[in-house]
Order: C-alpha cells, then sequence, then structure tokens
C-alpha cells in the first residue's frame, strides 16, 4: 500500500515536475547524495623468512640474520654465502669460513662465496691463499670489478705494487665508481682494509690518472700526502701523472704541506 501510495502521488505531480524550471531540477540533483565505492587494497604478501633476513642484514642486526637464514637454508648455497657473510661482519672468521666452505661444496663454481673465502684468509694476512681464491672467482666471473680489486689489495698487502696497478686499472675499466662503493652486504665482500693507507691512496691516485679521471686522481692524491705519504717527486716523475701536471689544483698539492692525520 505504501508503494502505491508513493507512486500515485508522483504521478499527480507529473505535469508540473515537467514544468519546473531545469535550473531547479539541477538544484534538485546536485543535492542528492553522492554513492562512492572504495575498494579496498589487496592484502600485501608476507615477508618470507630469506627477506625478513634481509632486512635485518640491511639494518646490520647480523644475529638476528643468521638466525632468520639458517631457518630456511637447507642446501641453498646462496643462504650459506649470507650466513657467512653475517658472521664475517661479526668478525667471526672460523664461522665465515665454515660457511662459505659449505657453500663451496654444494656450488664448487660460486664466484661470490670464493671471493669472500678469500677475504678470510686475506684477513688471516695469508695473502697467497687470498690471491689464489680472487684468481679462482676470477676464472669463473672475468668481468668482476670488485674481485678484481680484491686481487690488487692483495697483492698490494704483499708489496707487489705494480701486479697491484695491473689488477686496480682492470678494476676500474669493469666499473669507474668500484673505489667508492661503501656498502659490504649483499652476496660479495669488497676488502677496504691496508696497512699502508698513505701509499694505498698514491696507487689509487695513479690508477685514476692513468684512466683520465682527474679530480678523483687528486682527491686520492690529497689523501696520499694527508697520511704522510714522503715519495713527492713520484707525482712528478711518474708518467700516470704528466697529463694532470699543468692543472693549478695539481700545483698546489704538490708544494703544500697538509696536516698529517
Amino acid at each position: 500500500m505504501v508503494f502505491l501510495l508513493i507512486t500515485a502521488t508522483l504521478l499527480a505531480h507529473a505535469p508540473l515536475l515537467a514544468q519546473a524550471p531545469q535550473s531547479l531540477l539541477a538544484d534538485t540533483k546536485n543535492q542528492l547524495p553522492q554513492v562512492t565505492h572504495t575498494v579496498p587494497d589487496p592484502p600485501k604478501p608476507a615477508l618470507s623468512p630469506e627477506m625478513r633476513a634481509d632486512i635485518a642484514m640491511a639494518r646490520k642486526d647480523y644475529r638476528q640474520a643468521i638466525e632468520l637464514y639458517k631457518s630456511v637454508m637447507g642446501r641453498n648455497p646462496m643462504l650459506m654465502n649470507k650466513i657467512g657473510i653475517a658472521h664475517h661482519q661479526l668478525m667471526e672468521m672460523n664461522n665465515a669460513k665454515k660457511y662459505y666452505e659449505m657453500a663451496l661444496k654444494v656450488n664448487p663454481k660460486y664466484p661470490e662465496a670464493i671471493n669472500n673465502l678469500g677475504t678470510v684468509y686475506y684477513a688471516a694476512k695469508n695473502y697467497r691463499k687470498a690471491i689464489n681464491q680472487y684468481n679462482k672467482a676470477l676464472k669463473i666471473t672475468p668481468n668482476s670489478a670488485s674481485i678484481y680489486s680484491n686481487l690488487g689489495t692483495a697483492w698490494f698487502a704483499r708489496k707487489k705494487y705494480k701486479q697491484a696497478s695491473v689488477a686496480y686499472t682492470k678494476a676500474l675499466e669493469l666499473d669507474p665508481e668500484v673505489f667508492e662503493h661503501r656498502s659490504t652486504n649483499g652476496v660479495l665482500l669488497q676488502e677496504r682494509s691496508v696497512a699502508e693507507r698513505a701509499k694505498f691512496h698514491f696507487y689509487l691516485s695513479k690508477t685514476y690518472a692513468k684512466a683520465g679521471m682527474s679530480e678523483r686522481a687528486l682527491l686520492y692524491m690529497r689523501k696520499a700526502l694527508e697520511e704522510g705519504f714522503k715519495e713527492r717527486k713520484r707525482f712528478v716523475e711518474d708518467p700516470e701523472f704528466a697529463a694532470l701536471q699543468e692543472l693549478p689544483e695539481f700545483k698546489e698539492l704538490l708544494v703544500s704541506q697538509p696536516r698529517v692525520l
């Protein structure tokens, strides 16, 4: 009965509605409530233990990362390698070596684990073994700038500066930013520790100069001098620096007496 009454009422006023001004009808339409439909966001997928472990690594929470990686490790050499890196960051070299070797038992041609094992030998000052590992890794992945950088650093530690320069030059050819990388997380470690910092920076300056990267060459020239590099004449005598010698910045550095850090 209610439906019929409303219908009859509307029919009775139909002529009046037809004669109503269009503006009134428009106002009436504008006053009607607008119905909107909100589509809910799809639920976010849950993070896997490995993803959570990667986040923990990025936050330098290596203990948590180790536990999470172990919970899903199985016979996955990549996760074994990551556990090794986490132990490495904690300076637990025996455990790091253990997991790198576990990864290599599963996959003997895993270049990142071979490289990382080399960094364990480097930390133990067993530079010969480190060099062997880096060369072994480079046979598998010959275009790795980071491994060439590690190889150069191991040669440098043995005071084989010519071989170090060759390796550093190759690393820079492959990646112009190789010596500027700071992150050591991921699956491959790049060695940074050297005993003779002044001489190390001299050779980096020389490598950049040879590559025509003047700004970087001057930067590391300054670092070498600030760290007490004594052989200033080499900046003039070594042919790699010839193209820099007319630069005002080079001349200023050559005669400067920077405070040794």
